[in-house]
């Protein structure tokens, strides 16, 4: 039996120190050098304080700035250790429930606004996490924006087409808007 167990340990400790160690060395120390921005959470500092990471979503709720996504995780919105959808189905009561008072909120943070509401605002994505929305989503929520921080409009709408995004190398994806990013250019505006 010993002759089985020694091979079978001795390969375990060399694997574990292969792939449990050296392997994640090297890869570390690749994307350190290659992609270090990204290797440390694509982080936002506005001089030496941190505000955020373009990778993960941030719940936004006073009118004045652009909201995101709705969020699915729990027990509070964008935590990054809970990242999952709601996985709620299309006939789910808690779904429709969930729907009806976002855009109930939508709806009551600008009542003139009666544009249809864009799908994105409304549902949450698989991960509950995302920072982006799409430019629809950012437009949409343009007039509240200008009007509660006495902006014309046309400079709202300039802002969210700066920030708008391409497709991932030209076709991959749609385009989306960073709200993180695009609230700290409206910021910016003062």
């Amino acid at each position: 039996m010993f002759s089985q167990f020694r091979p079978a340990l001795v390969m375990l400790i060399i694997m574990t120190a292969l792939t449990g160690v050296l392997y994640p060395l090297i890869v570390t120390q690749i994307s350190q050098t290659v992609m270090p921005r990204q290797a440390n959470g694509s982080l936002i500092k506005q001089g030496d304080k941190l505000v955020g990471s373009e990778l993960i979503g941030q719940a936004f709720s006073d009118p004045k700035y652009f909201w995101g996504r709705p969020s699915g995780t729990s027990p509070y919105p964008y935590n990054a250790a809970a990242s999952s959808g709601s996985n709620q189905g299309p006939l789910n009561p808690a779904l429709a429930e969930a729907v009806e008072g976002r855009v109930k909120a939508l709806r009551d943070a600008d009542p003139s606004n009666k544009a249809p509401i864009p799908v994105d605002l409304i549902t949450a994505s698989g991960s509950g996490l995302d920072p982006h929305i799409s430019p629809a989503a950012a437009l949409y929520q343009a007039p509240r924006i200008a009007r509660l921080r006495g902006l014309d409009l046309r400079r709202v709408h300039q802002l969210v087409a700066e920030a708008t995004e391409g497709r991932q190398l030209g076709f991959f994806g749609e385009p989306t808007v960073n709200v993180l990013k695009l609230n700290l250019a409206l910021d910016g505006l003062r």
